[in-house]
């Protein structure tokens, strides 16, 4: 670079290229700043690389090689969310997010990176919640009933087929029509294993019935999946997703972070719940076209978690939420290695990315470093280059300009967040959890009467009503006078009062009902299914 080039970028005249890309960031309303333009290996503070409010619903991407900064420009962003008012939801996989409820600690990094792209640093924590999946791990605990699922819905958790799926549906219509309500697991258990039992095959017969094989591929399907860790989540009081709405008194967006540490070993549990929040939020919301700013925004942590091992069902699922929800005013940022975690149709909805360094230190590494160059639009710099050799906190980014069209390809370096880079000690984030005005509402579980409890009623009920005919029969022998040969026979009858008891319906569906391992045993038994070696 000239002389007469370092005189004029200092009296705040840039480049002719770095003109062309800072004109694609000016932003006449609301914005988000995420730091300064790079170009020719020299950071240029008044090129500001912005993204407009009103373009965060249209979904976005973060992704970059581990330790490349993604965590912090996740922070970094939902700060700013909050800070304009827009409440935000992240998903911290590795539980170093906590950290944006505290101010942040100053420094020299921290004020060199501030003078570098010309950012005013002040140190703030943002209002915060935190939960956890059904208590697992520290936070409020989200817990939804079986019933807010839906047959559709969960029958793409438990992968089940078309036929499968209709027959969940006429589980569920039973047990709706019954008033068999269906909080957990074990609830919808006992009512499958029912209606499979001598004594329930005559409900559905008319609504075309439930094959045992069905019954036993489902009951398997839930097993498995509580296995994963789904009975836990599974049950009441139920979380309302209006909480994520949320604002402060001060106007700030309310961020909620849902810690997953504890089950980042149980992607299906992760992938579960986020399929039932997302579904239950665009159910709840309005439609309300292009806003101003998001009602929310949404942050995905280690993304790949979320697509990993995934069903065609949810996929489509998801896919199909991404497209539709941004109408209901939700944006979704998905934050990962690679473009390559997130599958096409995904990514494609996504009209924000920021892209940290890769590597490319194997082929695999070559390969996807070309395909994610693809990616992008054209632009003046030489990205397979260039992103092999962005620094910590630095990345390319492309976004939609306040009319829709993609920004010019800008290598950044990013601003440094203001609150605490790190996890939050774990003594203040439970003081935070027990201190919140949600924790009386959602902390205890509650086990009410439902569909499991009314079938064993009703296995009891018939249990005693047998028990009544035998000491009938029992006493009416007597009377007669039979004797020995009366008594037998008597004997006998009662013999075959228990056998019809032990061989009821009511029987075998508690049998067959979640809660014990002697029931979980008699079900692989009668669905032929091998007990499991250990």
């Amino acid at each position: 670079m000239s002389d007469s080039e370092n005189t004029a970028e200092s009296a705040g005249v840039l480049p002719e290229p770095a003109q062309k890309i800072a004109a694609g960031y000016a932003v006449s309303g609301a914005s988000l700043d995420l730091g300064a333009l790079l170009w020719d290996g020299t950071c240029l503070p008044n090129a500001r690389i912005r993204i407009p409010l009103a373009m965060l619903n249209r979904h976005g991407l973060v992704a970059g090689a581990t330790g490349t900064g993604k965590t912090k420009t996740l922070q970094l962003i939902a700060e700013q969310l909050s800070a304009g008012g827009v409440p935000v939801f992240l998903a911290d996989i590795k539980g170093d997010v906590s950290g944006i409820a505290a101010p942040g600690a100053p420094g020299d990094r921290v004020a060199e990176r501030a003078g570098q792209v010309g950012q005013v640093w002040e140190a703030e924590g943002f209002p915060s919640e935190f939960y956890a999946l059904g208590g697992i791990g520290p936070g409020i605990p989200l817990r939804a009933t079986v019933t807010s699922f839906g047959p559709v819905l969960l029958s793409k958790v438990l992968e089940l087929n078309q036929t499968q799926e209709q027959s969940l549906g006429l589980i569920f219509h039973y047990a709706d029509s019954k008033g068999l309500e269906l909080i957990d697991l074990k609830d919808l258990r006992a009512v499958v294993a029912f209606l499979v039992s001598d004594t329930g095959k005559a409900e559905l017969k008319g609504i075309g019935g439930l094959s045992t094989a069905t019954a036993g591929v489902i009951l398997r399907s839930v097993t498995a999946f509580e296995q994963q860790g789904a009975g836990d989540f599974f049950g009441e009081p139920e979380f309302d997703t209006a909480e994520l709405l949320r604002r402060a008194p001060d106007g700030r967006g309310l961020v909620s972070v849902l810690e997953l540490a504890a089950v980042q070993d149980k992607p299906r549990l992760f992938s579960t719940f986020l399929m039932w929040l997302l579904a239950d939020l665009f159910h709840d919301l309005p439609e309300v076209g292009d806003l101003e700013k998001p009602k929310l925004v949404f942050f995905f942590d280690e993304a790949h978690l979320l697509f990993d091992g995934a069903s065609k069902a949810f996929l489509e699922s998801i896919t199909r939420t991404v497209r539709l929800i941004r109408s209901k005013g939700v944006g979704i940022f998905f934050v990962t290695q690679t473009p390559r975690d997130v599958p096409a149709e995904v990514l494609a909805q996504l009209g924000n990315r920021v892209q940290h360094a890769l590597r490319a230190f194997t082929p695999d590494e070559a390969k996807a470093l070309r395909s994610t160059v693809k990616t992008f639009p054209h632009s003046q710099y030489d990205l397979e280059e260039l992103l092999t050799r962005l620094g910590i906190g630095e990345a390319v980014i492309t976004v939609l300009s306040e009319n829709g069209a993609p920004t010019p390809v800008a290598a950044t370096r990013l601003r440094a967040p203001r609150s605490l880079m790190g996890p939050w000690p774990a003594a203040e984030l439970e003081a935070a959890v027990k201190g919140s005005s949600l924790c009386g509402r959602y902390a205890q579980a509650v086990d009410r009467e439902s569909a499991y409890e009314k079938l064993s009623a009703g296995q009891e009920a018939e249990a005693a009503r047998a028990a009544e005919a035998a000491d009938r029969a029992a006493v009416e022998g007597a009377v007669r006078g039979e004797g020995a040969r009366g008594a037998g026979k008597a004997a006998e009858e009662d013999a075959s009062l228990v056998e019809q008891v032990v061989a009821s319906g009511m029987f075998r569906s508690l049998a067959r009902s979640v809660g014990t391992q002697l029931g979980r045993e008699i079900s692989r038994s009668l669905f032929g299914t091998a007990r499991r070696r250990r």
